[in-house]
């Protein structure tokens, strides 16, 4: 999808953001995008034709200030972001992904998940949910698995609903984009390594979660969320220093103009650095690289309501923009 008229406002905090771009027919190219609907081509800023945003990644301390310092300039060889089409900010490496890591969600799938032999009360079973919550927060273990790099698209693309997904859902995530190679690295120092932030939505396939021919194997990441296309990433990535704080950032998401979810960063388990450092202890995490920090409440699960072709998606996170979504069914 092309940015259209009137509504090239970028919406971010601070005063630039970067992204990745296209002209009708033209290659993508990495862009510095600011507030005011303007965006400047970097390939010609650092001279350099083959540069992408995750080139800039690997040189983000330098590349920063350089940056800071074209946002600031009187705007030459900027052009409206108008006509433009947004692609994903960045193509990563890795992409790292937490579950379970907001306490209400999880309690609300915990729910939805009933056994058809559980016979307790909403009350009991989410009693039980909650103490497993606060159990999981005492002992410090996050819960992440790696998602693929193909299932990303852009920000205002279409997403296409696979024939085989019997329950796709949505689920909005803030997503942490690396600055610098990071292992073994402290909870104290984990945010010095991050570049800045984006929106993600994770999509999942609630009918293909659990092998259902061999349950002990347990979850089945592949095949329910890394169809291409579900995770719609951006549009913008946002330097660190433009959200100093990520404990109290608001995400939304509504479905053909209904809010389904609309909760805060507060309600995670383990926070930002928390879930850096523990990646760390057992990945290298390269610059690009995504980590997603889990999804609040307020999923079609908990709603019994799932995706369908010709749902559309609206979600934004504080201060980082809105994507836009459509989703399609495979054709057969």
């Amino acid at each position: 999808m092309f940015v259209k008229p009137g509504s090239a406002s970028a919406l971010f905090a601070g005063p630039f953001a970067l992204g990745t771009l296209s002209a009708p027919g033209g290659p993508a190219f990495p862009a510095l995008v600011t507030p005011d609907g303007q965006a400047t081509d970097l390939r010609a800023a650092f001279g350099e034709e083959q540069l992408t945003v995750r080139d800039l990644l690997d040189r983000w301390e330098t590349a920063l200030p350089r940056l800071h310092a074209l946002s600031g300039g009187s705007g030459s060889g900027s052009s409206p972001l108008e006509g433009f089409r947004v692609h994903a900010p960045v193509d990563p490496r890795q992409v790292f992904q937490s579950g379970a890591n907001y306490r209400q969600h999880v309690i609300d799938l915990h729910v939805a998940h009933r056994a058809p032999d559980d016979d307790r009360s909403e009350e009991e079973r989410r009693a039980e949910a909650a103490e497993i919550m606060d159990r999981r927060a005492a002992e410090d273990l996050p819960y992440v698995f790696i998602g693929l790099p193909g299932a990303i698209t852009g920000p205002y693309d279409d997403v296409v609903l696979p024939s085989w997904a019997g329950k796709p859902d949505w689920e909005l995530e803030l997503a942490v984009v690396i600055g610098r190679p990071a292992h073994q690295v402290s909870v104290e120092d984990a945010l010095s390594y991050v570049a800045g932030y984006t929106i993600a939505n994770d999509l999942t396939d609630r009918a293909t979660v659990f092998r259902r021919d061999m349950p002990q194997i347990g979850t089945d990441w592949l095949r329910s969320k890394n169809a291409p296309g579900f995770t719609p990433l951006g549009p913008w990535i946002v330097p660190a220093g433009s959200v100093p704080d990520t404990d109290g950032l608001r995400l939304t998401l509504k479905l053909n103009g209904e809010t389904m979810q609309d909760e805060s960063t507060e309600d995670m388990i383990f926070d930002v650095a928390r879930l850096i450092s523990y990646v760390s202890q057992s990945a290298r995490l390269l610059p690009g690289d995504l980590v997603l920090t889990g999804s609040p409440a307020g999923n079609g699960m908990h709603w019994g309501r799932l995706l369908r072709d010709g749902d559309v998606m609206d979600s934004s996170v504080t201060g980082l923009g809105t994507q836009r979504t459509r989703c399609v069914a495979e054709e057969s």
